[in-house]
């Protein structure tokens, strides 16, 4: 694939996003945490280990957690489905399944609601297999 084609892939288009979706977890994370613990805790070192221990923050912290655990695998499938291409576009569908499930497990998690919550994680593992799938087939 020459370089004009592959700038001009959806994929590298919904990685971009995906990078946005990191900044804005790592984000809402730091102002929970920062909300409770403080600004001089967000600007030390941080050396005393001190975790939020509101259920806000906490979650905001373990959905962060959860989407970092998936992001460097969808990452690279999302580059190789740019490169290698999707014919039949079901890596593509795979690739907004996993991001539009990560955007809707952010609000159910931090509203603490179970099993919903789960199963669209569980959507967002079946977009990466969808991708997988496409690179394999």
């Amino acid at each position: 694939m020459d370089a004009a084609a592959l700038a001009g892939s959806p994929f590298l288009t919904l990685l971009a996003w995906s990078v946005v979706l990191l900044v804005f977890h790592v984000g809402l994370q730091g102002i929970l945490a920062t909300q409770e613990l403080g600004s001089a805790w967000n600007a030390g070192p941080r050396d005393e280990h001190k975790e939020p221990s509101g259920k806000i923050a906490g979650r905001a912290e373990r959905a962060s957690r959860n989407f970092r655990e998936t992001y460097p695998t969808f990452v690279g499938l999302a580059l190789g489905l740019a490169m290698t291409g999707d014919p039949g576009g079901w890596g593509l569908v795979g690739a907004w399944l996993w991001f539009i499930c990560r955007l809707v497990y952010i609000p159910l998690y931090l509203a603490g609601v179970p099993y919903i919550r789960s199963l669209v994680w569980l959507g967002s593992l079946a977009g990466l297999l969808i991708m997988v799938s496409r690179l394999i087939f």
